[in-house]
């Protein structure tokens, strides 16, 4: 995940080899593992991390990138493969929002997002700020990383933008407050820059090590011999930083599939515990355990007997029994709502006539 005014083949390519080392370099260190490599790109320009009338750019590009990640993966049916992030600069901060959006899903309907979250095992963050404690200071490190990579016409052009991050950037300070909840999940290892960088009229540490590499227990942290933007760089295997970054992956890649299973058979047991207890909402009181349930209960004025039997097939069939008069059109709109809301899906309706009279039954049943 490249940074602020960063290209996904460009951010990753050394200057003069050309080496694209995700493509070039990283495959042959996890030829045992048979990892999949991707890169993902998106719109970075300055606005995309400011706030006002772009404040919510941050968490657009989260969503976007936790869709397309799902979408991704689902059609290739690794949905439930270990994810490795490897994250630079301002990067790192879209992959921690992402991160936050996807583990907060809890609807039946969206619920493949929260895949992203249950399958990632580490990440590595290149030169991302972390510490957002003072706004003033998360304002002078984004000025700092601009004038890094935006050549200065740009920036000069943005001066308004620059004034925004540099005095009012909220969005960022809440980003690394959230994140501080999850980081015990993952694996993480932080990488500071080594070499100041030249800017305008003076060279400095765009991203200094104490933001780049805070001291939190269990992160693993190491300085990478290069400035901000070339940090992400390779010229070869032999370059300063490339054995520390792909042994961090390849072992992140060696131990994450045990642990990523077993995450996923959690998983997979709440969300069958929570269709249970919905279930529970219209038959409660019953023993799961037993082959079917029957309760009496009421809905609309009518008093109705709900059975919820196993079939064959692996489905589960709720049927309702009452002695009164109901129209055999009444009934079905009657349950539609019931039969939604808990997940159960009705067979197809029989068509009549519009002007004939409807029957009616004194022992109805669907």
């Amino acid at each position: 995940m490249h940074g602020l005014n960063g290209d996904p083949h460009n951010t990753w390519t050394a200057e003069k080899s050309k080496i694209f080392w995700p493509a070039q370099l990283l495959p042959l260190i996890l030829e045992e593992e048979k990892a999949r490599i991707l890169v993902y790109g998106y719109d970075a320009d300055v606005t995309s991390f400011t706030d006002g009338a772009s404040r919510d750019k941050i968490h657009n590009h989260a969503e976007h990138l936790i869709a397309e990640l799902a979408a991704n993966r689902r059609i290739r049916k690794a949905t439930e493969r270990p994810i490795i992030f490897v994250a630079h600069s301002l990067g790192g901060l879209v992959v921690k929002r992402a991160l936050i959006y996807s583990s907060e899903i809890r609807g039946n309907y969206t619920e493949h997002l929260r895949s992203v979250f249950v399958s990632t095992y580490g990440i590595l963050f290149l030169g991302t700020p972390h510490k957002g404690s003072d706004l003033a200071a998360w304002g002078s490190r984004l000025e700092a990383i601009c004038s890094a990579v935006i050549p200065s016409r740009v920036v000069d052009s943005h001066d308004a933008l620059v004034k925004a991050l540099k005095t009012n950037n909220e969005t960022l300070q809440n980003i690394d407050r959230q994140f501080i909840q999850l980081i015990s999940r993952f694996h993480v290892y932080f990488f500071h820059e080594g070499k100041p960088t030249k800017l305008a009229h003076t060279t400095a540490f765009v991203v200094d090590e104490d933001s780049a590499s805070p001291t939190i227990q269990d992160v693993e942290r190491a300085v990478i011999q290069a400035d901000h933007s070339h940090m992400c760089k390779f010229e070869s295997d032999s370059s300063s930083g490339f054995d520390l970054v792909a042994e961090g992956i390849q072992r992140y890649a060696g131990e994450a599939p045990t642990v990523i299973a077993s995450r996923w058979d959690s998983e997979h047991a709440e969300r069958i515990a929570k269709k249970k207890a919905e279930i529970e909402e219209i038959l409660p009181g019953e023993s799961r355990s037993q082959a079917f349930h029957q309760r009496k209960w009421q809905h609309s004025g009518y008093d109705f007997r709900g059975q919820r039997t196993s079939h064959h097939l692996g489905a589960e069939i709720l049927q309702l029994k009452g002695s009164v008069e109901v129209s055999v059109f009444r009934l079905p709109n009657m349950l539609s709502a019931i039969s939604a809301r808990n997940g159960f899906t009705s067979a197809p309706e029989a068509s009549h006539s519009a002007d004939r009279t409807p029957p009616t039954a004194t022992s109805s049943e669907i």
